[in-house]
């Protein structure tokens, strides 16, 4: 099945979709940086175009003839960590994503966001627009760290069949759960060799320090080093900060679920903008496989062929440019 990635940023959809065994022929996003992370991790082709032009958008995207088309529209103007502020402008892409969706007609489609989303006018116009056109729709909210994902991230996903009836995939998202939450030790061992890590928090109220035996919270846009003036937080996993740093870019990719050959090129800034913003690749991954499984293919996994890394592998032991860490 053929699909397309609209709001790709760095791939993460893409390769998570990829894993579970379906045919991505082109990826789109408007911002240079992240196209030039996917164009070193992916054969086919990512353009950067501006998809609140709807009508160039469709015209283009017809000609990929897509069987799925999925995206993550920006959600800043929704997000905790924005301004909550439906009307910058960011938050109309959401109502464009759908405006093309219909428009190209897919038999499916996957769009995903922040589980704030469900609050906000312009999703509602987006939910009517895919109603409208006749799609069944599947909505929930997913926390990744129950999907293959050693993070606590609630993303919110509405994935629509043309002509099928509402809650088509619902029975899947949900059995397929696990009963447990991933930590960061169940998913990459001692890995990271440090038990204490640091996250910056948004403020000071909140605690900044966790443990490898637990989820990590949110992976954002931002990582700073640990402050002079951090006085601890009574909930922090250690109060030791000699047994505590921060993570490396690299190493937050990890928690993204990206593999340890997927190259990161540009600024650190924009690297570490791009790994925030991207959808888990096991997360991805979760919803593609439940898809399949709803549409009966047994497909086989492909975790190592998914990319094509246009470079050597970075090794970890090695302080190579481009692995900020």
């Amino acid at each position: 099945m053929r699909a397309i990635d609209l709001f790709a940023g760095c791939g993460g959809l893409t390769l998570g979709l990829q894993n579970a065994g379906f045919k991505v022929v082109l990826g789109v996003d408007n911002w240079q940086p992240v196209v030039e992370i996917y164009k070193m991790n992916f054969s086919h082709p990512i353009l950067n175009l501006n998809l609140s032009d709807v009508d160039k958008s469709v015209e283009i995207l017809s000609k990929y003839k897509p069987d799925i088309i999925a995206g993550g529209p920006p959600c800043q103007d929704f997000s905790s960590a924005g301004k909550r502020n439906e009307d910058l402008g960011r938050a109309d892409l959401t109502v464009s994503f759908a405006k093309i969706v219909t428009a190209v007609r897919p038999g499916y489609f996957i769009m995903e966001n922040v589980d704030r989303i469900v609050k906000s006018g312009r999703y509602r116009n987006a939910i009517e627009v895919f109603k409208k056109a006749g799609y069944g729709l599947t909505v929930k909210t997913l926390d990744a760290s129950l999907c293959g994902v050693p993070q606590k991230r609630k993303r919110h996903f509405v994935i629509g069949s043309l002509n099928h009836d509402d809650n088509f995939l619902l029975n899947y998202l949900e059995k397929n759960l696990s009963n447990k939450f991933m930590t960061l030790r169940d998913y990459l061992g001692n890995k990271l060799r440090t038990k204490h890590y640091y996250r910056h928090p948004r403020n000071y109220n909140r605690r900044g320090i966790f443990s490898i035996d637990e989820p990590s919270p949110t992976v954002r846009g931002v990582n700073r080093p640990i402050p002079s003036g951090y006085h601890g937080h009574k909930r922090d996993s250690t109060s030791d900060l000699s047994e505590v740093r921060p993570l490396t870019t690299k190493e937050r990719s990890f928690i993204q679920t990206f593999p340890e050959n997927f190259q990161l090129v540009g600024s650190k800034s924009d690297v570490e903008q791009a790994i925030g913003n991207a959808v888990p690749v096991k997360l991805a991954e979760y919803v593609g496989g439940c898809l399949n499984e709803f549409l009966g293919r047994e497909v086989e996994p492909k975790t190592a062929e998914s990319f094509k890394p246009r470079i050597e592998p970075l090794r970890l032991d090695l302080p190579i440019q481009g692995f900020y860490g």
